[in-house]
C-alpha cells in the first residue's frame, strides 16, 4: 500500500542522482584526459631530469608547478620554445619565476 505520489518522488530522486553520478563521472574522465594530454606535452618538452625536478616542485608547491607547466606548454604550442628543456634551463626558468626573498634582520638595542 505505497502512496503513488511518494513512489513518483522516489523515482524522480533516483533518476536525478543517477544523472548527477553520470555528469560527475564525465567530468572526472574529461579532467583525466586533459591531465594525460598535459603530461604527454610535458614529456615532449622536458628531459627526464627536468620532469623529476618539476615533480619535486609539485610536491612542495603545487600552484607554482602548475603555473610553470602551463607556461611551458603555452611556449611550446606557440612555437617560441626551441628544443627540449633540460634541468639547467628549468632551474633558470624557476629562478626567474620565484620571487626574490628579502633578508630580514632584527637588531636588538
Amino acid at each position: 500500500m505505497e502512496d503513488p505520489e511518494l513512489e513518483a518522488l522516489r523515482q524522480k530522486r533516483y533518476a536525478d542522482l543517477q544523472q548527477q553520478a553520470q555528469n560527475q563521472a564525465a567530468q572526472q574522465e574529461q579532467a583525466a584526459r586533459m591531465e594525460a594530454q598535459k603530461q604527454g606535452a610535458l614529456r615532449q618538452i622536458l628531459t627526464p631530469e627536468a620532469r623529476d625536478r618539476l615533480a619535486n616542485i609539485r610536491l612542495a608547491n603545487p600552484q607554482m608547478a602548475a603555473s610553470v607547466e602551463n607556461q611551458l606548454i603555452q611556449l611550446a604550442q606557440s612555437g617560441r620554445l626551441r628544443g627540449v628543456i633540460d634541468d639547467a634551463m628549468l632551474k633558470n626558468i624557476l629562478a626567474q619565476i620565484t620571487p626574490q626573498q628579502r633578508e630580514i634582520t632584527i637588531q636588538r638595542r
